[in-house]
């Protein structure tokens, strides 16, 4: 996976380790994250080290679409048997190696685009908004930024900026304090991830414009649930990160057992706002 100190990845190790219990006698579980998001070297590092481990599966959730390919590739020809999860590997550098490696993920554009059409339907057209993106290098990044570019021009909102905070909290928080003062008619602040929309959510909250900047994210990680409620946050999705695991290992075991017809397999992403959880509780 990539870090695990973003929630997302912890609730996707859970999923992981929870189907493992539920699956003792099928396969062994290891286990392996990095420092950050984009710490690519470590990534390849750790696929190298499962060559070498003997493992007869990789389920990967790559730190970039385009640089982890080739050790993607490697673990492939080396017999593992290969599945991109989360963040979809780049089809032209796959096709490069000619290779074919089944993705399991969500359709990160239109996850993006049902958050960024809420947030939109509380503005009005000609508002100006910011786009804070993920690792540029990233497709779910590049597709979660194009799902609210997409809100944003259907809505007829001026983007007045577009900017990574490679899916980092304190970055994020950084990047929109100055974005605030830069831009002193802001109206919103969308995010490509959830600890992004927590440093935009605190920045706007330490301004004196709290309550005329929204926020929306992407993940539903625990801690964007209260702002959700209070209404700091306007909407985030869920793509059901430890179900996502489960979905990769469970392609992973039937190839192990003689599968042979492995296409891309596209998962749930769902809308949450604050309404969705007052309902829930």
């Amino acid at each position: 996976m990539k870090s695990l100190a973003n929630e997302f990845f912890v609730n996707m190790e859970a999923g992981a380790r929870q189907h493992q219990r539920e699956h003792a006698e099928r396969y062994r579980l290891v286990v392996n994250g990095i420092a950050n998001d984009y710490d690519i070297a470590a990534q390849v590092s750790i696929i190298d080290e499962m060559i070498v481990s003997g493992a007869s599966a990789l389920v990967i959730a790559p730190s970039d679409s385009k640089a982890i390919v080739p050790a993607a590739v490697r673990a492939r020809r080396a017999g593992l048997f290969v599945v991109n999860i989360d963040n979809r590997f780049d089809p032209a550098v796959l096709s490069q190696y000619s290779a074919k490696i089944p993705f399991v993920g969500p359709d990160n554009r239109a996850g993006a685009a049902k958050v960024g059409a809420v947030l939109a339907a509380q503005l009005k057209a000609g508002d100006q908004v910011a786009v804070l993106e993920g690792v540029t290098t990233a497709d779910n990044s590049i597709q979660r930024r194009n799902g609210l570019l997409d809100a944003a021009h259907a809505a007829g909102l001026d983007v007045v900026t577009v900017q990574s905070g490679e899916w980092d909290q304190t970055k994020a928080d950084a990047l929109t304090s100055a974005i605030l003062i830069s831009h002193p008619n802001l109206k919103a602040v969308m995010c490509a991830n959830d600890a992004m929309a927590l440093g935009a959510a605190a920045a706007v909250g330490r301004s004196a414009r709290a309550s005329q900047v929204k926020v929306s994210g992407f993940d539903n990680i625990s801690a964007i649930r209260p702002l959700l409620l209070s209404g700091a946050v306007t909407a985030t999705a869920d793509q059901h990160g430890g179900e996502l695991a489960v979905f990769g290992i469970e392609y992973a075991l039937q190839a192990l057992a003689g599968g042979t017809d492995f296409p891309d397999r596209m998962t749930p992403v769902d809308l949450v706002d604050g309404a969705t959880l007052a309902g829930q509780g």
